[in-house]
């Protein structure tokens, strides 16, 4: 993502771990919430689990192994997990600052003279 995009995930505080999924937008998770035939594709961004290491909803986020969802959840199918985070995890919107600022400066000019 570049620019200042708009980014909405869902934090679910576990027992062992920190657990974040990425969503299209708070409106998204709350209209599922209200009316589970909506389909979690339209619902979820990026269909991916991560865990943040205890680093609740920032820090380096990892893909859930399939072991630490089990100890989790009692399962690893991602539907199946995706709805506990959905409905037990809390909605966090954040603005992504993207390309920011110089990012090599030591370089100097690079403009032809």
């Amino acid at each position: 993502m570049r620019g200042n995009a708009q980014q909405t995930k869902v934090h679910y505080k576990g027992k062992q771990d920190d657990f974040v999924i990425f969503v299209e937008s708070k409106e998204a998770v709350q209209s599922w919430k209200s009316d589970k035939s909506v389909p979690l594709a339209q619902v979820v961004d990026g269909y991916k689990i991560f865990i943040t290491h205890k680093q609740g909803n920032t820090g380096i986020l990892d893909t859930a192994s399939k072991g630490t969802l089990e100890d989790e959840f009692g399962t690893h199918k991602d539907d199946d997990v995706m709805n506990a985070i959905l409905e037990k995890g809390q909605i966090v919107e954040s603005e992504n600052s993207g390309r920011d600022g110089g990012k090599n400066d030591a370089q100097g000019g690079r403009v032809a003279h």
